[in-house]
């Protein structure tokens, strides 16, 4: 059985160190849930991560 390539990413923001659970390949901005500042951009296909990854979770 295929394992899905796709998986999520803890992240911490710079800003104001909230950490969030995002998705690796995304469609839009995703944006901190506290100060609003943007965690990751979409490039296509894997996201460009503007925030500190803390863990790849499967």
């Amino acid at each position: 059985m295929k394992e899905p390539n796709s998986k999520f990413i803890k992240v911490k923001c710079n800003q104001c160190k909230n950490e969030q659970i995002i998705f690796g390949k995304i469609s839009s901005n995703v944006n901190c849930l506290v100060c609003n500042s943007v965690l990751a951009e979409p490039t296509g296909g894997k996201s460009r991560i503007k925030a500190k990854v803390l863990e790849v979770l499967v």
